[in-house]
């Protein structure tokens, strides 16, 4: 089996018998509407759905269109619109972002001119007039390519690729110049303005249908009177998984792990395990009944595999990577931090009435604290949320899609709590201790001495044993050696946090970890901050709250660990019980087995 890692070219993965998972039969489902917006994530898959579109309705491919199609489930039952289109694309992610408007707006008529230049020479047979390319404006030879396209009977599908690319990359990039952003979108700002002139392009059906696709609907609403017309179809039940794939999908490829790898189908199941735990868990549609995979990671984690024949050290493809500057600009805007830390808290998933889905760059960036529709809404279309269903009174509730994107969050969180990269360094040795060593000691009093200073902030409203579980959980958590879980069912209870040594990284000489969080507020105790700073570690013991918290931990500590070793024969468990007193002290101890 070959995995077509990086490769968008739908002919290519077709004809050289690449892994497809076939997504053809949605076609006529597109063709309902003619001008749409379909938005998903980064690497979701959708430079490769607009090459399948571009294969099936471009008129000079018509005598492939057997070859490439005839086995696949379209090919079965054509629609009448196949090979009968000219097709112009446009990719906006090969746009330069950088420098002054006036210098993106001279990249955006290159990249437009280019792609024309493209089309009159590919479709030359066809055209009767040769087209006109102003170097200096897009627009007009835009209108010189409408020109000799009347001459034919054919009209054009027009498929714009990352359509707000190089703006989210401005707007998120130069935050401080934001009036760059401006000066693209509004009023009589280039992209708008190309955007007027495809619209008035659709009027004698030149421009027959349009697809577009991008991340977020922030520039398609910046840009709302220029073009109107889109459908949006992201939500749509039956589009779920137009990109992505299936659980089953998933589990056809790992079932031919044990013949290519001569591994027993006992590790295949290990290998579907994980990357079940790491990638599956997108939801796209608030009616969706099934999560799906990112489809890159998951060719990823299978094109490694392959090479190997174990799992990749790294979960996190380096291409992915790039989504934390998503949260690293969401921790910058007003009310954005608390947000990241609340999303950690997984009893208390973000809950909102529905979907913002008409929310521009002035929003996003104005002074003023942003309301949680503004902000979970970006971070679903950005793909580090995604819809987790509906509560009782109708609201979309959300989460933490699965492993690889929490790690993202851990990361974040740590760097904006610790922006010292010295004192996070410190934080992480002090972790090491505890898996390597079983030693709590120089974690606590590093949480002690540096995280309770960053938890006295006003601007963190968090104060119970959530925020003292995030303190550990940022500085421990290693997704390379360990299954990160926070709260994971161990029968019918929960354990605030374990580490389970990733079946592959068993053979090192570390540690599987549970840890049950406990915290006591300073009031319930009857001291202030100062009195509880200069406690002794026996008079710190002997309060009775804090005895009574610690007696709680360890039995249930116990219990959750007793409960694990029977799930996973092979552990090496260290179990703590951990006890906060206010943001002041820790009381901690290992709790044997």
């Amino acid at each position: 089996m070959k995995f077509p890692y990086g490769i968008c070219d739908f002919r290519k993965i077709v004809i050289k018998d690449y892994f497809y998972c076939d997504r053809t039969d949605r076609i006529p489902l597109l063709e309902r509407n003619t001008y749409q917006l379909f938005l998903r994530p980064r690497r979701f898959g959708k430079s490769l759905l607009l090459s399948m579109l571009t294969n099936y309705y471009d008129i000079a491919r018509k005598e492939d269109f057997q070859e490439v199609f005839g086995h696949l489930k379209i090919g079965k039952n054509p629609t009448p619109l196949h090979s009968s289109y000219f097709i112009l694309e446009w990719d906006f992610s090969c746009v330069d972002p950088s420098g002054s408007a006036e210098d993106i707006k001279k990249a955006l008529h290159t990249h437009i001119n280019g792609c024309i230049r493209s089309f009159a020479s590919y479709y030359e047979d066809f055209l009767e007039h040769g087209i006109r390319i102003n170097p200096d404006d897009a627009l007009d030879s835009i209108q010189s390519l409408i020109t000799a396209v009347r001459k034919t009977s054919v009209p054009i599908y027009l498929l714009i690729d990352e359509y707000d690319n190089f703006a989210n990359e401005v707007m998120m990039g130069v935050r401080r110049e934001k009036e760059i952003y401006g000066a693209l979108l509004y009023e009589e700002g280039a992209l708008k303005t190309l955007f007027k002139a495809v619209k008035s392009s659709t009027k004698d059906s030149v421009f027959d249908r349009i697809f577009i696709t991008g991340v977020s609907p922030v520039v398609m609403s910046d840009i709302t009177s220029g073009y109107n017309i889109a459908k949006n179809i992201y939500t749509k039940p039956f589009f779920n998984d137009l990109c992505g794939f299936t659980q089953e999908e998933v589990l056809t490829v790992i079932r031919t792990l044990p013949e290519e790898c001569g591994i027993r189908e006992q590790d295949a199941e290990e290998a579907a395990k994980m990357m079940r735990t790491w990638y599956n868990g997108y939801v796209f549609s608030p009616q969706a009944s099934e999560k799906v995979y990112n489809p890159t990671l998951a060719i990823y984690f299978a094109d490694c595999f392959q090479e190997s024949c174990r799992p990749p050290r790294n979960m996190l493809d380096a291409n992915l990577s790039t989504d934390d500057a998503k949260l690293q600009f969401i921790s910058g805007i007003p009310g954005g931090s608390q947000l990241l830390l609340d999303i950690v808290d997984e009893s208390r998933p973000p809950v909102i009435s529905d979907l913002e889905d008409r929310f521009g760059i002035k929003r996003m960036l104005g002074g003023t604290a942003k309301d949680n529709v503004l902000l979970v809404s970006f971070l679903y279309y950005f793909g580090v949320l995604t819809l987790e269903g509906q509560t009782e009174t109708g609201k979309l509730a959300f989460r933490v899609p699965n492993l690889v994107i929490q790690g993202l969050y851990v990361e974040r969180i740590r760097e904006m709590l610790l922006p010292e990269p010295v004192v996070r360094d410190e934080g992480v040795f002090a972790a090491n201790k505890v898996y390597e060593e079983g030693d709590m000691a120089p974690l606590c009093e590093f949480v002690e001495n540096r995280y309770f200073k960053v938890f006295h902030n006003r601007d963190y409203r968090w104060a119970n044993e959530l925020t003292v579980k995030t303190a550990f959980l940022t500085l421990l958590y290693n997704d390379i050696l360990y299954i990160m879980d926070s709260e994971p069912e161990t029968g019918r209870t929960h354990a605030d946090l374990t580490m389970i040594i990733r079946p592959d990284m068993r053979k090192f000489k570390i540690f599987d970890v549970l840890i049950e969080f406990k915290y006591v507020g300073l009031k319930k105790a009857g001291l202030s901050g100062e009195q509880a700073g200069k406690l002794s570690v026996e008079d710190l013991r002997a309060l009775p709250s804090m005895q009574t918290e610690m007696a709680s931990a360890k039995a249930q500590v116990k219990k959750y660990g007793d409960s694990l070793e029977k799930k996973y024969p092979e552990l090496r468990l260290k179990r703590f019980a951990v006890v906060s007193l206010g943001f002041e002290r820790i009381w901690w101890e290992a709790v044997p087995g």
